[in-house]
């Protein structure tokens, strides 16, 4: 793998270097190629903005991705865009999956199907096809999506939490189904009362979203019905948090507003804490006092890039148990976040423990155990990912 950090050689890198990734939460890739535009807009959580001068290219993420990921593509390291992107498009979208699919090292991927804003992307199955099918692929169910098609087809206020139940649970019996998800930081934020809503509470609030149109789910009411359902359903829970694109209230996604439901929930269903950033710190004070609660800083990790990974799972690290700490990539749209995903995790950690380890506060056999943990061995756990086929015997 390119892109190795000098001083780095020693057990943590070598582990991690070689270790097979859980990708416990991330999303398909485009399989159509792309121009300019198309692919700025997706190494971006903001906007293109044509004619300001300004490029995702040249942003923290955009730099990352020429010096990390040019190399896969057989180009120099820091290629100019255009140079990248002419030789993007000389190998063609199939080329280029494979070939970052393959660099990321990941040997099973959670893959979130509930995001479709208008990509063609891969299914799971076609995901796992793109990167030569070695890996093993599980599914992670939007809770939101499922609601928004039960009203889609019509349904009664008073019949609405019956027939989203049922629905919930026919979504999660479909093979390779592992966990579901809510983006309830993006319709509401955390600001919910915490308490389970009645029935009576449910019904009414269905009946004014059921008259608006289009049923995007962002009543207060129905999100913590949606919440609750999930812990009913006994399923992890995947929950996104913090960073995120301008649909966001970022002051409205930080974990800690979760904190009262957090304690009514205790006990019930694991709680994944995705992303977190700029509040890794919040989200490891969770992880801390809640047996159940868990985070990982996927997405922050390929846009701050490898230079700042450190830092960034440092604090996530301060206090956090190292049974809860998982890896992700959230990837989505474009192949080079598995690969950048996966380096920055790789380089960010290593280069962590190998400083504890001369400070001598870990033992290297420690720092060896954590980084199995945290790559891999965490998610296998949580999931039950162990007791399935692919996962049963995974080598590292």
């Amino acid at each position: 793998m390119d892109g190795g950090p000098a001083g780095a050689a020693g057990p943590v890198h070598e582990v991690l270097a070689a270790l097979p990734l859980v990708d416990h939460h991330c999303h398909g890739v485009v399989t159509a190629g792309l121009d300019r535009t198309g692919f700025e807009s997706l190494i971006t959580e903001g906007a293109v903005w044509p004619g300001s001068g300004i490029s995702p290219f040249d942003s923290p993420v955009g730099v990352a991705v020429r010096r990390h990921c040019a190399p896969v593509l057989d180009l120099p390291r820091h290629a100019p865009a255009d140079a990248y992107l002419a030789r993007r498009a000389e190998l063609g979208a199939a080329e280029v999956n494979r070939r970052f699919l393959t660099a990321a090292g990941t040997a099973a991927y959670c893959v979130d199907t509930g995001y479709a804003p208008g990509h063609g992307t891969t299914t799971p199955a076609e995901l796992v096809e793109a990167a030569g099918g070695d890996a093993v692929v599980y599914e992670v169910v939007r809770l939101e999506a499922v609601a928004e098609a039960v009203a889609a087809r019509g349904v009664e206020p008073g019949e609405y939490g019956a027939v989203l139940r049922a629905a919930v649970r026919e979504a999660v019996r479909r093979p390779g189904v592992v966990a579901v998800k809510s983006v309830a930081a993006y319709r509401t934020g955390f600001d919910l009362d915490p308490a389970r809503p009645s029935a009576e509470e449910v019904a009414r609030a269905a009946a004014g979203w059921l008259a608006r149109a289009p049923h995007r789910l962002d009543d207060p009411v129905l999100v913590r019905h949606l919440l609750w359902t999930a812990v009913d359903l006994g399923l992890p829970l995947q929950l996104h948090t913090g960073f995120g694109d301008s649909d966001i209230r970022l002051h409205r996604a930080d974990p800690a507003r979760l904190t009262d439901w957090l304690r009514l929930t205790a006990g019930t269903i694991p709680v994944l804490l995705l992303h977190c950033w700029p509040y890794q710190r919040q989200a490891a004070y969770l992880a801390t006092v809640f047996e159940r609660v868990y985070l990982d800083v996927g997405l922050a990790l390929h846009y701050v890039g490898p230079a700042r990974a450190r830092a960034v799972l440092a604090e996530a690290l301060e206090i956090t148990p190292f049974r809860k700490l998982l890896y992700s990539s959230d990837a989505y749209g474009v192949a080079e976040f598995h690969h950048l995903g996966a380096v920055a995790f790789r380089q960010g950690l290593a280069g962590l423990l190998r400083e504890r380890v001369d400070a001598d506060e870990l033992s290297p056999a420690d720092a060896v155990r954590i980084a199995r943990w945290t790559g891999r061995d965490n998610a296998r756990r949580v999931y039950g990912l162990a007791g399935l086929p692919g996962l049963a015997d995974l080598p590292g």
